[in-house]
């Protein structure tokens, strides 16, 4: 009797904890998308914001490091490598028959975003060391397969340039970006100096909280939050 009480408390435990572990993002993505626009023209010094608009660059504009993409106030980029049944791992988690990181390089620089709703615009603190959160889904430019080993010399300089080897691996490299003019939400704190409107990271995490309907516990996302969802080939609005 006890045994079938442990059982019947248990059970609904892991299954929730196995449903929270896979759709964890699923759910961040959905309180980022339902969180509700501020009007930055009524928003008060140190209040928590999401603000949608699009983006111009600042001072120090980014470059994507294979593509050449210019004019970037976001960039990544990752090295996936394949690992069969002997192949060596990607890192010290990677394991057999699955995708391992071998090497990640992530960039954001201070941008300025001029809001839909008040047409204000406001400066983001994202660079120089800021903690920020990016959404960004990446696209795969190099995709090295069992049947596609011939690497061009573009991928075989960017390698050489971060001292990684080639050898015979099943790799892909997957590229992020921001660029001007894209539509984009920023959460962060409201923060005025001398006239200068800014959007800076939280001193705190922000939890999602409890989404009981949906099963989800709560998240906590530390930093600003970028959130980018147009396509990377999709047109940008000029600037």
């Amino acid at each position: 009797m006890i045994l079938v009480v442990v059982a019947a408390l248990l059970v609904p435990a892991v299954v929730i904890l196995i449903w929270n572990y896979a759709y964890k993002k699923r759910g961040v993505l959905g309180f980022l998308r339902k969180y509700p626009d501020a009007e930055l023209r009524g928003a008060v010094d140190g209040q928590y914001v999401k603000v949608t608009g699009v983006v111009t660059c600042g001072s120090i504009p980014l470059e994507t490091s294979f593509q050449r993409v210019p004019r970037c106030v976001y960039v990544s980029s990752e090295l996936y490598e394949y690992r069969g049944c002997g192949g060596k791992p990607a890192n010290a988690k990677h394991r057999f028959f699955s995708w391992g990181c071998r090497h990640s390089e992530k960039y954001v620089a201070d941008f300025y975003i001029s809001d839909f709703q008040s047409g204000l615009r406001a400066l983001v603190k994202a660079g120089y060391g800021a903690k920020v959160a990016p959404f960004v889904k990446p696209t795969v430019v190099v995709d090295v397969t069992k049947d596609n080993k011939e690497l061009s010399p573009n991928f075989l300089r960017w390698l050489s340039d971060r001292s990684l080897s080639s050898d015979d691996r099943v790799m892909r490299l997957k590229e992020g970006y921001i660029k001007e003019g894209s539509t984009v939400s920023v959460m962060g704190v409201v923060q005025r100096h001398e006239n200068v409107l800014m959007i800076v990271p939280p001193a705190e995490p922000v939890s999602t909280g409890c989404r009981w309907p949906c099963c989800l516990v709560p998240t906590y996302i530390e930093g600003l939050i970028l959130m980018c969802e147009e396509s990377q080939n999709a047109d940008v609005i000029p600037v």
